[in-house]
């Protein structure tokens, strides 16, 4: 049980604390959040197989935290709340809530609604893929292909495109990236900027106006996944004939 980690997101510091002290004692590592602000820092640097999160939070709707979450694919997810109307349930479920308590709500039930949440985690195997659109990322061979092509790159590209495209278009600044992306530590944030350079080389149409792998400026770079995401919207209603509207960032290729 030591290897699952658990982030808690809630605004109250005494129930926060509460919730982990009981998540520890039973063997859990926790990491605790007050706001989304610093929940989604933690939540990059540490990747917790559980996340749990109030509906309000002190800067934004929990709601839509949850749905964030649910871009990430990576972690499950209990929201709390103390609105306990059928609505507001159904609406947390559909926000990407795997389990949905309300307050108030005794220790023993929550522990056992953590404990059957992660039983399902360990009784489904790790994704071997991520697919945006016209881009998928191969996480066992790690391989590229793009627009029904395959892109060559080397180990490092591989690992920067995957730490962006998970990220779900939250920009990353260039020590977060270093962080995430790069296997032994290194002190100049500026090696970002190389290898982002040599990957739209490789995957943008044209490299001086990138269009995937955007710069925002005073803080990183972003993966354009609204571009690719909006790709599954366009019908194919010719099996011979590939709309150009599905290859938004490649039209010219």
């Amino acid at each position: 049980m030591g290897s699952v980690y658990i982030q808690i997101v809630e605004g109250n510091p005494q129930l926060r604390s509460l919730l982990g002290w009981h998540l520890q004692q039973v063997g859990y590592g926790v990491f605790q959040s007050a706001d989304i602000r610093h929940a989604r820092e933690v939540y990059y640097s540490r990747q917790p197989t559980l996340v749990i999160v109030d509906s309000d939070l002190p800067d934004g709707d929990g709601l839509e935290f949850c749905r964030w979450l649910g871009k990430q694919q990576q972690s499950l997810i209990l929201m709390l709340s103390a609105r306990n109307a059928e609505a507001d349930i159904v609406a947390g479920l559909k926000a990407g809530a795997d389990d949905y308590i309300t307050k108030p709500f005794g220790m023993q039930e929550f522990l056992a609604r953590v404990e059957a949440l992660l039983r399902r985690c360990r009784t489904l195997p790790p994704p071997a893929s991520l697919e945006y659109g016209s881009l998928k990322i191969d996480l066992v061979q790690r391989r590229v292909r793009f627009q029904e092509e395959q892109i060559e790159l080397t180990p490092q590209e591989f690992s920067l495109l995957y730490v962006l495209a998970q990220a779900g278009g939250t920009p990353l600044s260039r020590t977060e990236l270093l962080k995430r992306a790069w296997p032994d530590a290194i002190d100049n944030p500026r090696t970002i900027d190389t290898h982002v350079l040599s990957l739209r080389k490789k995957i943008e149409t044209d490299p001086r106006q990138p269009s995937l792998i955007q710069t925002v400026r005073n803080v990183g770079y972003r993966f354009n996944i609204e571009s690719l995401q909006s790709s599954r919207e366009v019908p194919d209603t010719n099996n011979h004939h590939r709309s150009p509207e599905l290859s938004p960032a490649r039209t010219h290729t």
